[in-house]
């Protein structure tokens, strides 16, 4: 319904699909053949919640000049996390190697922030959905950078995710993703500090059990929740928590939570050859969303980080 969307942001809405909103953080371009550009005008017809959820609220957007995916939460609570979800979109989508939706506008409305979207219509998969999935996110770790990291913070799930750039991916890896997560889960006691002297074991170990490689684009949260089949059957990547860094920390996380085929690793591996031993290092790499999640979710989480940190230490 409608009026489930806070009043705010349905009218700074309302200005964008009237035309009175200029300099949109984000330009939203219609094929050539249409002969329009910008955010498709018109008027609202009505919204429909999506199931899942625990962070944001969201769901279809129907308006006359097209259908949209709405989300908001509250910019105090959560500050900045659209924007930077935006800019991700927008360098995954820039790459133009795997479907991403299109953002159309993110801004702020009274107590509220908001980003829309793209409209993503599920359908069920291909019969190369896995293959395609694979080749695809060769493709889009075969973009690389100099140093680990980005230029800007952004989120992994409501947390703040630290992206500070760093010329070396060991140095990164701890300090802005394992310390970081460690440190939280300390002082909220969902560890003791015995687990956390074991990580600091473990920490000087890293250098011979990690390969060293170019930092590549990373889609940051790549767990089958987030990769959806579109109109045609073929992968959509979605919610990213994109940074530069070791692209096995992607497929890592992959097999953390299941959902993904045995051919979609093979089609990668074919794509872009992965170093040998990489499945032994997926468990280490699987540390940081693991603490996220015990950081968030509680103590469900910890026996696996424990297990994880004893094996190496």
């Amino acid at each position: 319904m409608i009026s489930s969307i806070p009043d705010e942001i349905l009218q700074s809405i309302k200005e964008c699909l009237q035309g009175e909103v200029s300099g949109f953080p984000f330009e939203h371009t219609r094929p050539a053949s249409s002969g329009q550009t910008g955010i498709p005008k018109g008027e609202i017809k009505g919204f429909s919640f999506a199931s899942g959820g625990c962070i944001n609220k969201g769901g279809q957007l129907k308006t006359t000049g097209g259908n949209f995916f709405l989300k908001w939460n509250t910019l105090q609570r959560f500050p900045g996390m659209f924007a930077s979800e935006a800019k991700g979109l927008s360098l995954l989508r820039g790459l133009n190697v795997i479907d991403v939706p299109e953002v159309i506008y993110s801004g702020s409305a009274g107590a509220y922030q908001f980003l829309l979207l793209q409209f993503i219509p599920q359908s069920s998969r291909s019969e190369l959905y896995w293959q395609n999935l694979g080749s695809g996110l060769a493709a889009l770790h075969q973009n690389t950078a100099s140093h680990f990291g980005l230029d800007h913070d952004n989120y992994i799930g409501s947390l703040t995710q630290h992206n500070n750039q760093s010329l070396s991916w060991i140095d990164f890896f701890i300090e802005k993703r394992l310390e970081i997560q460690l440190r939280m889960a300390v002082d909220s006691k969902r560890i003791d500090t015995s687990l956390s002297k074991k990580f600091n074991t473990l920490f000087p170990k890293l250098p011979s059990l990690l390969p060293t490689e170019r930092a590549a684009m990373l889609h940051g949260d790549l767990w089958s929740g987030n990769v959806i089949a579109n109109s045609t059957g073929e992968p959509c990547l979605l919610d990213p928590a994109v940074y530069f860094g070791h692209r096995e920390v992607d497929l890592a996380m992959t097999q953390l939570f299941g959902g993904f085929d045995e051919s979609f690793m093979e089609s990668y591996d074919h794509t872009f050859p992965l170093i040998p031993g990489y499945k032994e290092r997926f468990d280490i790499y699987n540390l940081y969303p693991l603490l996220v999640h015990l950081n968030l979710f509680g103590a469900g989480y910890k026996s696996q980080v424990v297990s994880i940190v004893n094996r190496f230490v």
